[in-house]
């Protein structure tokens, strides 16, 4: 049984044998989405597992079917980006989630404007983790996200998996799986240094930053749905 096209809005539970939903989401449920008693939704442990539900308007939502569990990627998916003002980074965590990536990285590079200190770090990661929970509840997502910040670039951009976006690269195809965002002023030549060869075209226009992490993780997940090596 698939979750896609299933029926009513999809909510988060800490698990799926006593599924009680948090305060937050019902009231968004009741309140915001007029759900009634008896009404059609979907739940989910964020792990992996869902099952189809009827609202309720206290205790356990029940249960209509058995619970699903929908296996882990074979390959995971990964988006970093480098920092940038404003409102911008939700912006960018927003949509990677709803695209389906698996994992995002906030990158601290070397021409970033935006300088995060440890305090900001932690009340910015409390904040992209209830847009990521969020962003999968409204596209019916199984398995949340995870993000790590703040990594310093040139670390991520050592690791082999990783490719960055860099006029002059190859086409994106399935082999890819981690792509890098530099900021607006671009990588760094340290930077470019360190990823060498493994960079990628986005295409033939200049793209802002977060443009450019939200194109890489539309093309990551259309090569991930085609499930080949052709280039997109």
């Amino acid at each position: 049984m698939e979750l896609a096209g299933s029926p009513g809005p999809h909510v988060f539970v800490e698990s799926l044998d006593h599924p009680i939903v948090d305060d937050d989401d019902h009231h968004h449920l009741s309140r915001a989405l007029r759900m009634r008693a008896g009404d059609a939704l979907t739940v989910s442990d964020g792990r992996g597992s869902w099952a189809p539900a009827e609202y309720a308007d206290s205790g356990p939502l029940p249960l209509t079917a058995a619970p699903v569990h929908v296996p882990a990627p074979s390959a995971s998916t990964t988006v970093a980006f480098s920092l940038v003002k404003g409102q911008k980074p939700e912006l960018v965590v927003q949509k990677l989630t709803e695209l389906g990536v698996d994992h995002l990285v906030v990158l601290d590079a070397e021409r970033s404007v935006v300088r995060w200190d440890d305090k900001k770090v932690a009340s910015h990661l409390d904040r992209f983790r209830r847009i990521m929970r969020e962003a999968s509840m409204q596209s019916h997502r199984v398995r949340l996200p995870t993000i790590d910040a703040l990594v310093p670039a040139a670390e991520h951009l050592a690791r082999p998996e990783v490719a960055a976006a860099h006029f002059g690269g190859s086409p994106i195809t399935a082999e890819h799986r981690s792509i890098a965002i530099g900021p607006e002023g671009g990588w760094s030549p340290a930077e470019v240094a360190v990823v060498g060869a493994r960079t990628v075209t986005l295409g033939a226009t200049v793209l802002r930053a977060e443009t450019a992490a939200i194109a890489a993780g539309t093309l990551l997940s259309a090569t991930t749905v085609m499930g080949s090596s052709d280039p997109v």
